[in-house]
């Protein structure tokens, strides 16, 4: 399968490692991964603070870019649904979109759904706190919630439990917003960081060691909170610990 590896601006000057462990992890799966270097950002930040004008030459280039690839796989579940569930309306009607909208694909929901991954070899020994993010919890649909009576179901939580040592924090509420939400955290700084102290507070009582979760954006807002408020929690994209990486120190 020839996939494009799709990382988003944040990953790719904030966190690179991040973007590693997810190519690291596709090449160890046998596939055939590409890198397309004149990727930019998908437009998110853009369409999320009302300049549709401003992310469509961004869509347009996206388009340009990835759509003759079998799949296009991110580490974020905020931009593949960006791409998948918010293009619509601003690349007016261009054919190429309705078919790439199928091929794009959250890094666990690949690994799941496509690749039907049922093992994965390594050992974690920590106590692993899962954050579900909102994009990929309620568009994406990654896991069930708590607002719908579905069967319950979690693919992020699936492939943890494949990893040797893993064990999953018991949280009070599993699928609650870390507060980021973009340009939210600028716009309403209080609201936010209370919002992710509270889901902290979940995790210490859960016991958990290490923090995860599929949107390094989330992670990027808990962790400065953990950080400045010295918590004993790290943090590490669910790449990372599927990929077999060690802890950051």
């Amino acid at each position: 399968m020839r996939v494009a590896l799709f990382v988003p601006c944040y990953v790719d000057q904030l966190y690179p490692r991040v973007g590693m462990a997810t190519l690291d992890l596709l090449e160890r799966l046998g596939c055939d991964v590409d890198f397309p270097a004149a990727q930019t950002c998908c437009g998110q930040p853009m369409l999320n603070s009302g300049c549709d004008t401003d992310a469509a030459p961004l869509a347009e280039r996206f388009l340009e870019i990835f759509a003759d690839y079998d799949a296009i796989v991110a580490p974020s579940g905020s931009c593949v649904s960006m791409v998948k569930n918010h293009y619509e309306h601003i690349v007016h009607g261009d054919p190429r979109y309705e078919k790439l909208r199928t091929k794009i694909f959250e890094l666990c929901e690949f690994l799941v759904d496509v690749l039907k991954v049922d093992s994965l070899p390594g050992n974690f020994p920590y106590v692993v706190g899962l954050h579900s993010s909102c994009h990929g919890l309620r568009e994406l649909r990654l896991a069930s919630d708590s607002e719908r009576n579905t069967c319950e179901f979690n693919k992020p939580q699936q492939l943890l439990q494949m990893i040797e040592g893993v064990q999953l924090a018991e949280l009070k509420r599993q699928d609650e917003c870390c507060g980021f939400g973009g340009t939210f955290a600028v716009a309403e700084e209080a609201v936010s960081c209370t919002m992710g102290r509270d889901r902290i507070a979940d995790h210490l009582q859960a016991g958990t060691q290490v923090l995860t979760a599929g949107d390094m954006s989330c992670l990027m807002h808990l962790a400065g909170l953990i950080q400045r408020d010295k918590h004993p929690i790290r943090v590490m994209h669910i790449a990372e610990i599927l990929a077999g990486y060690e802890v950051p120190q």
